[in-house]
């Protein structure tokens, strides 16, 4: 399953990642807010458990997320503001690491690093910025399966619409939580009308 996000305020960050004169400053931030409302979208049916705590008015009986059973995993780098935004809203939740990187040519995607705590009886928040082809969100499904994780949720900020079904084809039982779905992948495998390359511009290394 994939949704993408009809929220109106989601639609004007992504347009403001589009705009050349957001600084990269910016842009970090504004991944940051984008990333926020969709893990709320995508946990809108997490389990909570019953917690009591300490009000103004006493004693209360509450339900909470269940943040120990969630584990952030970002594909460095331009996973990176991902992981920070959500971590203010979570700021409990265990994190892991994949840095892989796409190979210009082949436009293959190679794991070089990774750090990822246990994923058993957890449900994982996979988190990359594009998906393009979706040869790297499908190898880092490949790669955490493997870690038997309870669930796999990818929450993605752009999308082609090539990407995405190739990511459901490859992995039906992983969800899909995305801010904006664009027209088409052109024929160097670059979404338009996208926003350039996430990493180079949350990182100012272009």
């Amino acid at each position: 399953m994939y949704k993408e996000s009809t929220n109106v305020v989601v639609k004007h960050l992504v347009n403001r990642l589009r705009d050349v004169r957001t600084t990269s400053n910016e842009f970090r931030l504004t991944i940051e807010e984008i990333s926020r409302v969709v893990a709320c979208e995508a946990l809108n049916d997490f389990e909570t458990v019953s917690q009591n705590i300490n009000t103004w008015q006493g004693s209360l009986d509450v339900e909470m997320i269940e943040v120990q059973k969630l584990v952030l995993v970002p594909i460095l780098r331009a996973g990176e503001p991902m992981l920070t935004g959500i971590l203010k809203t979570l700021p409990y939740a265990k994190s892991g690491f994949l840095a892989m990187k796409r190979d210009e040519e082949t436009s293959l995607s190679k794991l070089f690093y990774e750090n990822i705590p246990s994923l058993e009886g957890r449900t994982v928040l996979l988190l990359d910025p594009m998906i393009a082809t979706g040869g790297s969100l499908i190898d880092g499904i490949d790669y955490l399966k493997t870690k038997n994780p309870k669930r796999i949720i990818c929450l993605n900020v752009l999308g082609s619409p090539f990407g995405v079904q190739k990511v459901q084809e490859a992995h039906p039982d992983v969800d899909i939580f995305i801010a904006q779905i664009d027209e088409r992948l052109d024929e160097n495998n670059y979404i338009r009308p996208g926003l350039g390359d996430a990493g180079d511009r949350a990182f100012n290394t272009n």
